[in-house]
């Protein structure tokens, strides 16, 4: 198994949080009135957290112990790893332990292979098991147990089989009715209970059944099995037993062995808390604190687009609808670890969702969000092309070529970091990017146009090479030469800015998008006669891109470094990996590409508590748009459709109609939507805080030209937001402030020496250092810089700048 690597910006700082929206927390968590000595409650807690805290606060228990209880019959998948966080999160917060402890009694479904990657997974989760236990160790204890119950008369035998079982059971308007083996002499059900243990009868032949309440209302009630006889091996204790225990036996006595305080449940189970009780009062059995373990239960996880039963997990793996249980389209923790997803993304997500105590459905963005959140400020960016079309740059001398130096990292990431890029005569761009007919908006490379080549120059399409089938086999471009790192020449309209790499250099690389596993979001939900959640599978949901290619600066990346491939999305090398062929998977989109129509909120809102519950708390509304018009509904979906915009952007601009047309007026005087949504967003609604919108001293054109100006790299974001304090001072245009300040980057090397030979004798120390091989200081002289210029120096220089002066 490879170890995972996060792949590291050459140089870094301290990660800081970017300036980004924060999507607000969709929590499902049951609070309660707030109230700390006088009965108040500090808000935020879940049920769970409460409970924890008044059982240490009343001294019920001094130490908190939890645990685990995966049956080994499976890979833990995403709702497990809800149970993971909340289960090792409550005894961590509270300094207490938590167990992992593998529900193996069932011989014909568990295997060591499951065992193995149960741990694996809770490790690369960020978890620690205090103990490691097996519901198999305590079989011999289980069995003296049962041999008590039936002495007490308490069990017994039945030979019914299963259909006859269910049957007499009754439904839950009808009682059951009791075995007629049910009144068989103590004597008779111990001789039984024996010789089923020493393997005389088949399976199936007898069951031990718990004689409690034919009539009771709660049919887990109603003589529950105990133990059923299977002639298999088991993976730990081998050929020692042919009788096991079913779950509900064994549950509650092995959470009293391990001295556990707060067992933890999903909501399947609450019918089932009843029968954990009757088990551990009529044995009379205590933890070596004098106690009882309690159960509780939680909502399960339904995530959409997805199933997590594993009963279908196991479906989709032996019936070859994906690749295996790490197949990165599965909801299980190993797929999602070979996807891409890193273990803060998941840990953050199972808090986001919080806790329940009633069953719901997540929407699946709310978890790319999480991902999203995380790699923003954890992956570099680089370039690839997934479907390469060639461009050749005419006036570009046939032999020339030059390296540029390219930041890892957007302006808003506070990290320092670049890697060479080299530029030749021929590039390619990727094929969606030029329009020999573009539509209205079309923000691309057309005949006649001009777009900027990320971090290099401007180009300018002259003709279109054809292939005998018609298909577009060349571009033939020119080059501006005076346009690298500054601003277009007068009158030249630049069309936007793409991706490339160069033909000779870039490295091939097989590319696999994966998106959702399922095209509905609830697979399960209304299915038609002879239809199966198997219907429901997206036949898109991997697509691959052979013939990709990315720029030289990936030639070592190794299995699990992560990426932004700029304007595509996150990508992780998969260790399917070749060293003469990089194979690269997609984690996640830049955005939520699903989502055309919004009729539901991202997380649906959960039914009322159910009336059993003694205490039932309503659930906070989860639906952001629960009170909005239809026309602000219309405007959620044109913004996150046609624009492109985060969702949850696109619902803080519809809840506010002047602010949405404020946003419309922008957008007059920018190419970027996303862009304008940010600054609108994070910058212009913190200033405004209570101020009406009507007051500030500009208007909507005014911050979309401010926009234009960084999109277009005129001016760097720490510029811009200078310039923005301006703007809300006086309400001049943002040219003109930039003019009258001279915040222009500067981009003349005769500027930036002088500060960087400054440096040099201030810190020699630093240098000796860095040309001793510790590189990473490279990132202290460029900060210093930037530091010194508020900002202006064009980044890009001051590196290549820092790194020959370095080198002398």
């Amino acid at each position: 198994m490879q170890m995972e690597r996060v792949q590291p910006a050459p140089t870094s700082l301290a990660v800081m949080c970017p300036v980004s929206f924060r999507l607000p927390t969709i929590s499902l968590s049951t609070h309660s009135p707030s109230v700390p000595a006088d009965g108040t409650r500090p808000e935020g807690k879940n049920f769970l957290e409460e409970i924890v805290e008044d059982d240490l606060a009343a001294g019920r228990h001094k130490t908190v112990v939890t645990r685990f209880p995966p049956e080994p019959n499976g890979y833990p998948h995403i709702g497990h790893a809800k149970s993971i966080v909340l289960n090792f999160g409550l005894a961590q917060q509270h300094g207490g332990r938590t167990n992992l402890r593998f529900d193996d009694t069932n011989p014909e479904t568990e295997d060591i292979e499951y065992v193995e990657a149960i741990k694996r997974d809770v490790r690369w989760l960020g978890f620690a098991w205090d103990e490691e236990r097996y519901a198999s160790d305590y079989f011999e204890q289980l069995y003296d147990w049962a041999v008590q119950l039936i002495t007490d008369g308490k069990a017994y035998v039945d030979d019914l089989n299963e259909e006859e079982i269910r049957d007499y059971r009754g439904t839950v308007t009808e009682p059951g009715r009791e075995s007629p083996y049910r009144a068989r002499s103590v004597e008779e059900n111990l001789d039984l209970f024996a010789r089923m243990r020493a393997g005389e009868f088949p399976d199936g032949a007898r069951v031990l059944r718990a004689k409690i309440d034919m009539a009771h209302p709660n049919m887990k009630m109603r003589d529950p099995l105990m133990y059923r006889i299977r002639h298999a091996t088991h993976y730990r204790r081998g050929d020692a037993w042919c009788i096991y225990p079913m779950y509900d036996w064994a549950h509650g006595q092995s959470d009293a062995i391990e001295d556990i305080t707060h067992s933890i449940c999903t909501l399947e189970f609450e019918n089932n808390r009843a029968l954990y009780d009757w088990f551990l009062e009529n044995l009379g059995i205590e933890d070596t604190r004098g106690a009882r373990p309690h159960q509780y239960e939680f909502a399960r996880l339904n995530l959409d687009y997805t199933v997590v039963s594993k009963r279908k997990l196991i479906q989709l793996v032996d019936g070859g609808h994906v690749a295996g249980w790490d197949d990165p389209r599965m909801p299980t923790i190993a797929g999602l670890r070979r996807r891409g997803v890193t273990p803060a993304a998941i840990r953050d997500f199972a808090e986001r969702i919080g806790v329940a105590k009633a069953n719901s459905r997540v929407d699946y963005s709310v978890l790319e969000y999480s991902i999203r959140n995380d790699l923003n400020t954890e992956a570099p960016r680089v370039l690839a092309v997934l479907d390469p079309l060639k461009v050749t740059i005419t006036n570009y001398p046939e032999d020339g070529a030059e390296t540029l130096d390219a930041a890892y990292w957007p302006h808003d990431i506070p990290k320092e970091g670049t890697r060479p890029l080299p530029f030749e005569r021929t590039v390619y761009i990727e094929r969606d990017d030029f329009a020999e007919d573009p539509p209205k908006k079309y923000r691309r490379l057309a005949p006649g146009r001009s777009v900027r080549l990320r971090h290099a120059y401007i180009i300018t399409c002259d003709e279109v090479v054809k292939a005998a089938d018609g298909t577009i086999a060349e571009l033939r471009c020119r080059y501006h030469p005076d346009t690298l790192g500054s601003d277009a020449p007068e009158g030249l309209k630049v069309w936007g800015v793409i991706h490339w790499v160069p033909a000779t250099r870039a490295l091939p690389a097989e590319v696999r998008l994966y998106d959702r596993l399922f095209r509905t979001p609830d697979p399960e939900a209304e299915l038609a006669d002879g239809e199966t959640f198997l219907d429901r599978l997206n036949p898109d949901s991997l697509t691959v891109h052979a013939h990709a290619l990315v720029e030289p600066s990936l030639a070592k990346a190794a299995a699990y470094d992560r990426f932004q491939f700029e304007r595509q999305g996150y990508f992780v090398v998969d260790p399917d990996t070749r060293p003469d062929r990089l194979v690269i998977n997609r984690i996640v989109t830049l955005r939520d590409t699903w989502t055309k129509q919004i009729t539901a909120p991202p997380v649906q809102k959960a039914p009322p508590p159910p009336p059993a519950d003694p205490a039932p708390r309503p659930a906070p509304p989860s639906d952001p748009m629960e009170d909005y018009t239809e026309e602000q509904r219309a405007l959620v979906a044109r913004y996150v459709d046609q624009l492109g915009l985060d969702q949850g952007d696109a619902v803080i601009l519809a809840g506010d109609l002047p602010l949405a047309q404020f946003f419309e007026e922008a957008l007059n005087a920018s190419t970027d939507p996303q862009a304008t949504a940010n600054w609108v967003i994070h910058e212009l609604m913190r200033e405004l805080k209570d101020t009406p919108l009507e007051t500030l001293p500009f208007d909507g054109p005014k911050l979309g030209a401010l926009v234009q100006l960084v999109t277009d790299e005129t001016i760097s974001t720490p510029i811009a937001k200078r310039v923005f304090a301006e703007m809300m001072k006086y309400g001049e245009p943002p040219a003109d402030i930039v003019e009258k300040q001279g915040l222009r980057p500067i981009t003349e090397a005769d500027q930036i020496e002088p500060l960087v030979q400054g440096l040099m004798q201030n810190f020699p120390d630093k240098v000796g250092a860095y040309r001793a091989g510790k590189t990473g200081l490279l990132g202290f002289f460029v900060g210093q810089v930037m530091r010194a210029t508020q900002g202006q120096a064009d980044p890009q220089l001051v590196q290549r700048i820092v790194r020959e002066k370095l080198a002398l």
